[in-house]
């Protein structure tokens, strides 16, 4: 339905200014006028009349500048209130409350850490599967149970708390990806922000990266079966990529690989 303003009197153009000021805040992109315009006719000729009814000119960004713009916001922050987080529990709460991740509204539950936030070790494992979003815990189920036995070979536990035999574990993201999928570069982007000053606050001796999207957060690289065994470093700290008990379960030949990445961190804590 098409409003009549007389846009020769400045109480006129005030409307109409007013009256597409309205429209952006509803949404609209685009104008289109009643009447088709030919874009191509010479300007001594285009009628008055087709200059008013022709579309109005509205700045918009492309999906892909408006994509970017938003991100950037998300990873801004992101990094605000990581930095003002002053403890693991103010962190939790600032995670919880993000709303800049779309992953979080399909995931069921909120997955942060377990263990003891004392201890020397922290591993980083992916983003929570289906178990792990059930239950609202890291590395539950059989993939948890083998990586309990894993770390327990070395003298280390989620349930010890001290830091010489406790043990921490922490995702890359607190919330299930839809179809159970890899992180994107930008969810990574995000979280990445949480995950530095959650290290920082828990204040390891060694971070285990164990699977890619720890390795890409951390490290900058994935391939963690060419990464595995080979000591890197990520905020100042040692870090050493290793293969998730998921993986090790579906790959038994690969346990005695995993067994000497194992002793490798034992002896960097006999240091």
């Amino acid at each position: 339905m098409g409003i009549d303003i007389d846009m020769t009197t400045p109480e006129g153009w005030h409307a109409a200014y007013a009256a597409l000021a309205w429209q952006v805040d509803l949404g609209v992109t685009e104008v289109i006028g009643d009447e088709p315009m030919n874009a191509y006719a010479l300007p001594d000729r285009v009628k008055t009349a087709d200059v008013l009814a022709a579309p109005v000119a509205m700045p918009t960004l492309s999906l892909k500048t408006r994509a970017e713009v938003e991100k950037g916001q998300a990873v801004a922050v992101a990094k605000a209130a990581a930095a003002a987080a002053t403890s693991v529990e103010s962190l939790r709460e600032a995670l919880a409350s993000f709303e800049y991740c779309e992953v979080k509204r399909g995931a069921r539950n909120f997955v942060f850490s377990d263990g003891f936030a004392g201890a020397r070790v922290l591993v980083l494992g992916e983003a929570p599967g289906r178990e792990e979003d059930l239950e609202g815990r890291p590395f539950v189920g059989a993939a948890g149970v083998l990586l309990d036995r894993m770390f327990a070979a070395i003298g280390l536990s989620r349930e010890n708390s001290d830091s010489e035999s406790g043990l921490y574990l922490m995702l890359v993201m607190p919330w299930r990806p839809p179809g159970e999928r890899e992180p994107t570069a930008d969810e990574l982007a995000m979280m990445r922000p949480f995950v530095e000053r959650h290290i920082e606050l828990v204040d390891p001796d060694v971070i285990v990266a164990m699977g890619n999207a720890p390795c890409a957060m951390l490290l900058g690289a994935k391939g963690v079966l060419r990464l595995r065994g080979n000591w890197g470093e990520a905020l100042g700290r040692p870090v050493m990529p290793m293969v998730t008990p998921t993986h090790l379960m579906r790959n038994l030949a690969q346990k005695r690989e995993a067994w000497a990445d194992l002793l490798a961190i034992k002896a960097r804590l006999a240091r």
